[in-house]
């Protein structure tokens, strides 16, 4: 989480994504064929267990999977049910909402830079900045600096619609087996989004900077999750984020 400030250039030693002359459309399906991952795995069950939310709460399936396709943030998601159901006035949903979803704009600020290619498409990559939620941002940062300028956006599209796809139908299957779904079983489905993220930001980690980003972070989150304003995630990321930078600029200075 913390690591949304310092967003450090990835390990080198990074999979290379494929050979480097591809078409558009080859490029494409080379982003879906990696959206087929561990990640994409955690994304099916915590959306199942969204879905099995769907079901308990009497909420209209076409309007969960609506939902997915168009917020693709779980937490915001939620809310966005929660509010409906207990009757919460729209104006003040939405505004909950939105705050919730700021957390996702220093993703989209730090993962956006690898998405321009030599020839700018501005309308492409504000589709793609559509598809930045944590996963992506992860696999982005990871992937992107090693294609070719031309191949990032094609290549971001193809992963975000796989890993969109796959949270579109665990929220399905969610849905349609809640019956024989436990309820604290549901529950660790929604659970396994946070934790997977976390593993995800710790095998990316490198250097300095990178491990007292998530250190602080983690250390600064219990005092935000006493706030008011469901700005805990995005303080403690922006706040861990901004001393691990200062202090990693300090420590090269003397350096």
């Amino acid at each position: 989480m913390s690591s949304l400030i310092s967003s450090p250039e990835p390990p080198s030693s990074a999979p290379h994504p494929g050979p480097r002359h591809r078409s558009a459309p080859g490029w494409f399906l080379n982003g879906m064929r990696h959206g087929i991952s561990v990640p994409a795995l955690v994304l099916f069950a915590s959306y199942t267990g969204f879905g099995a939310l769907l079901q308990g709460v009497n909420f209209p399936l076409g309007a969960g999977l609506l939902s997915t396709l168009l917020i693709w943030a779980l937490p915001a998601q939620v809310i966005l049910v929660g509010g409906l159901v207990a009757g919460t006035a729209l104006p003040a949903l939405a505004l909950a909402i939105g705050l919730s979803s700021m957390r996702l704009l220093p993703m989209v600020v730090s993962v956006a830079p690898y998405m321009r290619g030599p020839r700018r498409n501005v309308f492409a990559e504000l589709l793609c900045s559509h598809y930045v939620a944590m996963t992506l941002w992860l696999e982005g940062l990871r992937l992107l600096p090693h294609l070719p300028g031309e191949a990032r956006v094609p290549f971001t599209l193809g992963l975000g619609n796989m890993l969109l796809s796959v949270s579109v139908t665990g929220t399905a299957v969610g849905y349609l087996i809640a019956g024989s779904l436990p309820g604290p079983i549901a529950a660790a489905f929604l659970f396994l989004t946070p934790l997977s993220f976390s593993v995800l930001m710790v095998r990316n980690a490198v250097g300095f900077t990178d491990w007292l980003a998530l250190a602080a972070g983690f250390l600064i989150m219990p005092f935000a999750l006493g706030l008011d304003g469901g700005l805990d995630l995005l303080i403690a990321g922006v706040g861990g984020g901004s001393l691990a930078y200062v202090a990693g600029r300090l420590r090269r200075g003397r350096a």
